[in-house]
């Protein structure tokens, strides 16, 4: 990111008025990277940890993307969220999505083209070893190293946070 955009950026915050009801929110996967003029006061002075999702929320995650998927009796999406730990949302729709392929494809491998009619279509499942095979293809992209960095980063920033407002306490009294 160029300093003119950074410049720009915090020109555009520092012209928001306090009480607006405007809130800034911003994402990254690299905080450490941040320009420290973001991070001032009155700027993005909140930094929240997002992390990975659960197994509870990966599951709700596979409900979401598997909403118009048709699903075989044999898939069951409690193991597959117990089995997915360290995929991040992106992997598991990346997942459901190869799992939905493997079912085409094994459709093709065992049909003319000509036969895949919509009657072919509306019968497919997609099986539980379409996602076993489709875990083989989409790995999970959030590391255990991954985690620890981003906590120990958290971690820092609430002790500098802490440092701070005691001295802002230490001077006002």
């Amino acid at each position: 990111v160029t300093d003119r955009l950074i410049n720009q950026l915090l020109t555009e915050m520092d012209g928001i008025e306090e009480n607006s009801g405007v809130v800034v929110v911003a994402a990254t996967n690299r905080p450490d990277i941040l320009d420290p003029a973001l991070l001032r006061p009155g700027r993005f002075d909140r930094l929240i940890l997002v992390p990975a999702p659960d197994e509870r929320a990966r599951l709700e995650i596979l409900r979401v993307h598997t909403r118009r998927v048709p699903l075989s009796e044999d898939v069951n999406l409690k193991e597959i969220a117990k089995m997915t730990e360290g995929y991040s949302g992106a992997d598991l729709e990346a997942l459901v999505r190869e799992a939905a392929l493997m079912t085409l494809r094994r459709a093709i491998a065992g049909r003319e083209m000509e036969e895949l009619g919509d009657e072919l279509l509306e019968r497919l499942r997609v099986r539980k070893k379409d996602f076993e095979e489709a875990m083989k293809k989409i790995k999970p992209s959030i590391t255990k190293y991954m985690l620890e960095y981003y906590e120990n980063f958290e971690k820092s920033r609430r002790v500098e946070r802490k440092e701070r407002y005691r001295e802002i306490d230490y001077f006002t009294g």
